[in-house]
């Protein structure tokens, strides 16, 4: 009762400040177009743990949400859960996203436990919100119940058993080992991409990952197409009715290029601290980052025509809605022959201007970020202008990019978001190309 009391008594504060359970490094001012790494769930029906070994080793930026135990979830886990991840006012999209429905962060890392309990406890819109981390380029991995979560549902000796309520982003059927509490080594697929990372000792398996009533990706029919096969179990040994020898332990699928990848694995390398197992969490997080999705145009800018990205959340028109927190949007400007120069030009409406930090980036090869654009203005505020000479007609890049961020603050769950809260529910410019 001691934990459940100190949350009630911090309630108001919830209610007045978007609550982020993190734990690890603060971000610095990231140059990609993400908020941070990593967002792990350890929400409602799922294991909270205050750390994840393999982030801190890799030296990613994360924020987790945690819960009470599993056997002791309340109402207000489920409230703390649903405020932070569904939304609430300050932050009407949650915190996975931002105002125009892209991935705030690169990777979604869902922890083990009782998987059809957390995706009924998210709702149909939490779950949604998944969905759209993912459609939209985010990546995701899932270890144990996360990777339960991401089927359409379970293949048992019955046949086929759908479950709804999962996320279903992975358009393929998962298996129950019936393995409760024990482990199992595991070989790596030969060509498995997780060896673009470790050598896992040189032997091709990993000894001893923990298991605990997981699962294993069924392979017999109905395959999705451009599933990858990255470990299967060694289970020879194992006196189980049916056996999960070589059966595809960690498999991983992406739909496109403009999507996310998703990672499962159906046991639990989470905990680990050392050695090949340690590797082996560190390289399914590395390789679900390494499948973002590509950047995306928001659209094409004209001559003299003023692009106005003003709209929220709740107007469903991403293409003209706000940026968040170190998001970057892109467009593009067809400049035609005869042309000496173009103007760039950004800024606010009356009442936001130097209320926030945007800057402003041109290149005339690829999508411009603060890293390799040839053209910036960074300076205070949101107004602001450059000038680009023009050696030659074709495409150029324009980009904008979201300075302004959150501030944090510890407290008994984690830390939450404090100062420039204004900024989640985005920014609104105005964008103009002339020549």
């Amino acid at each position: 009762m001691k934990r459940i009391s100190k949350l009630w008594l911090a309630l108001p504060l919830l209610l007045a400040a978007v609550p982020v359970f993190a734990q690890g490094n603060s971000a610095s001012l990231r140059a990609d177009g993400y908020y941070k790494d990593l967002f792990m769930d350890g929400g409602c029906s799922l294991n909270s743990y205050p750390d994840l070994p393999a982030a801190d080793w890799l030296g990613l930026t994360m924020e987790q949400l945690s819960t009470a135990e599993r056997l002791k979830m309340t109402s207000l886990d489920t409230l703390m859960q649903n405020y932070l991840l569904v939304g609430n006012p300050l932050d009407e999209n949650g915190a996975l996203l931002y105002p125009d429905g892209a991935p705030r962060f690169k990777v979604v890392y869902v922890n083990g436990g009782k998987a059809l309990g957390h995706t009924k406890s998210l709702t149909a819109e939490g779950r949604e919100r998944f969905r759209t981390h993912l459609k939209n380029g985010g990546s995701y991995v899932g270890t144990c119940a996360g990777a339960f979560m991401v089927a359409q549902g379970s293949v048992r000796d019955t046949g086929y058993v759908p479950r709804p309520d999962y996320l279903c982003t992975y358009p393929g059927w998962v298996v129950g080992t019936g393995l409760e509490k024990s482990a199992t080594g595991m070989t790596v697929e030969p060509g498995s991409p997780l060896l673009r990372y470790y050598d896992f000792g040189g032997d091709m398996q990993i000894d001893s990952v923990r298991h605990n009533g997981g699962c294993y990706a069924y392979m017999e029919e109905n395959v999705p197409e451009g599933t990858e096969v990255l470990l299967r179990y060694i289970g020879d040994t194992l006196k189980l009715k049916k056996s999960i020898h070589q059966k595809v332990s960690a498999w991983a699928w992406k739909e496109n290029v403009q999507t996310g990848r998703i990672v499962a694995i159906g046991s639990h390398p989470e905990r680990m601290v050392e050695g090949d197992r340690l590797e082996l969490m560190a390289a399914l997080i590395r390789y679900a980052m390494d499948g973002c999705g590509t950047p995306r145009l928001k659209g094409m800018l004209h001559n003299g025509e003023t692009r106005e990205m003003i709209r929220t959340t709740g107007d469903n028109d991403p293409d003209y809605t706000c940026i968040g927190d170190r998001q970057y949007h892109h467009f593009a400007v067809d400049v035609p022959k005869g042309v000496k120069e173009i103007k760039v030009e950004l800024a606010a409406p009356a009442k936001w201007t130097d209320r926030f930090d945007l800057w402003l980036f041109a290149d005339g090869q690829d999508f411009a970020f603060r890293d390799n654009a040839r053209w910036k203005n960074a300076h205070h505020g949101t107004d602001k202008a450059f000038t680009i000479p023009v050696d030659k007609p074709g495409r150029y890049y324009i980009s904008v990019f979201c300075a302004t961020t959150v501030d944090t603050v510890d407290t008994f769950y984690g830390v939450q978001y404090t100062g420039r809260t204004d900024v989640l529910n985005g920014v609104p410019y105005l964008l103009t190309v002339t020549w």
